[in-house]
């Protein structure tokens, strides 16, 4: 797909991977539409960038700016959709683990009302994580949901051809989305990472290139493409 002169639809668009992927397709000539329940989060955003406020959640709410939107060629989400349990299971507060799910709602609740909107060689693409095929101690919740996630998108391929569905799941990146600052964040990556092929933490361009390359390349649909520095095989 040659974007330059498509309008693409980014729901998390505003921080971290989304709006390092907004970013990425405005400068491919692509016009962005960047959506949060925070855009304020984005800060300045170059020309082609237009800042959104939608809640993935709201099914309702994501109807109809979906169809306010239309027409438009790329539909991503790299919203979180709330917050997320970590921990054990079996000690897990069951709405904690129930919340998780949050952003399997919010991405088939984009993908059931934005899809129609799409021509027939647009493309969606979902973001995942490394937990849904290797789950560390604490993370079943992030586990169960990115499964989900990579399943959602393999099943509903064949049925939404010739539109595309795609997913890109990050390992452990340099977001806003941990907390810490200076030295300390330093050091938590560092001791994170120490054992991967890479031994350092992704980037949000770099995830946010595995999502313009699977929006360019027409031949891919049903596929995860991991960016994970070689999580997965260590």
């Amino acid at each position: 797909m040659d974007v330059k002169g498509r309008k693409a639809i980014i729901f998390g668009g505003t921080s971290g991977i989304g709006l390092a992927a907004s970013l990425q397709l405005v400068a491919l000539g692509a016009t962005v539409v960047a959506v949060s329940r925070d855009p304020d989060r984005a800060g300045d955003v170059p020309d082609g960038v237009q800042l959104a406020k939608c809640d993935v959640t709201d099914e309702a709410a994501v109807k109809s700016f979906l169809a306010a939107q239309a027409p438009y060629d790329i539909l991503i989400s790299a919203a979180t959709g709330g917050s997320r349990a970590i921990g054990p299971f079996m000690e897990m507060d069951m709405a904690g683990y129930r919340s998780s799910f949050d952003k399997l709602w919010g991405y088939t609740n984009i993908v059931r009302h934005g899809a129609g909107h799409l021509p027939k060689d647009g493309t969606i693409v979902l973001v995942s994580g490394t937990p849904a095929r290797k789950c560390k101690p604490g993370q079943i919740a992030l586990s169960s949901v990115g499964g989900a996630v990579e399943s959602f998108a393999r099943a509903l391929a064949a049925e939404i051809a010739p539109i595309r569905i795609n997913v890109v799941s990050p390992g452990l990146i340099d977001t806003p989305m941990v907390g810490l600052e200076g030295q300390e964040r330093k050091d938590f990556y560092q001791k994170m990472t120490a054992q991967h092929l890479i031994p350092r933490p992704g980037t949000a361009d770099e995830v946010a290139s595995g999502i313009t390359f699977v929006v360019q390349n027409e031949f891919m649909t049903g596929t995860t493409v991991d960016v994970d520095g070689g999580l997965l095989l260590h």
